[in-house]
């Protein structure tokens, strides 16, 4: 089983232990910077997306969106366009990571490139005409360790985000159908 900590936990244990090591006469060097800063090795912020960490080069396809897009702009159209669909994506993704289910699973995600490609691939798939740019869905999701129950709380989470948006049931239907044969490669324990 594998044990995910939340960020603020990590950084909570690792300002304790500076603490302590103060506390019992040991030499603290204070840089300036918050304790795990200087911990943690210095992130790599992508040249394309400057707001990004840097990933590792792969193969850019529409095909890794894991579902064909559907014929026409209807469906898109039936998600507010544009601003409905990112909308969509950040509840989407902040009940993702404030869910105590899944939270560990975006523990160490880059939330900024999650949500771009995350309004890709919704974009694309709900045929808004946009290109996806992310990995496939199994790479993506390898070192996640997901469970069926991990899928049915982001499915939970990903309805109540297309419900605020006001998005028909039927609808959200219809979307979710495009989706669920993801799940053989987001799943993978």
């Amino acid at each position: 089983m594998r044990i995910f900590a939340p960020p603020f936990a990590v950084a909570a244990v690792l300002g304790l232990i500076a603490a302590s090591a103060h506390a019992q006469g040991a030499p603290v060097q204070d840089s300036g910077d918050p304790p795990q800063a200087s911990l943690l090795p210095p992130k790599v912020m992508s040249t394309e997306h400057p707001d990004e960490e840097a990933v590792e080069p792969y193969a850019r396809s529409n095909a890794n969106a894991g579902a064909a897009p559907f014929e026409g702009t209807a469906l898109y159209e039936a998600f507010h366009g544009a601003g409905g669909v990112s909308r969509i994506v950040d509840g989407f993704v902040q009940r993702n990571i404030t869910d105590p289910r899944i939270m560990g699973q975006f523990a160490a995600t880059d939330l900024v490139r999650l949500k771009r490609i995350l309004n890709e691939q919704f974009c694309y798939i709900l045929g808004g005409g946009c290109a996806y740019t992310g990995r496939d869905m199994a790479s993506s999701h390898a070192q996640l360790g997901s469970q069926p129950a991990d899928m049915a709380a982001i499915v939970e989470n990903l309805q109540a985000a297309m419900r605020d948006e006001g998005i028909p049931f039927a609808t959200q239907n219809r979307f979710l159908a495009k989706l669920a044969p993801m799940k053989a490669d987001v799943v993978t324990r």
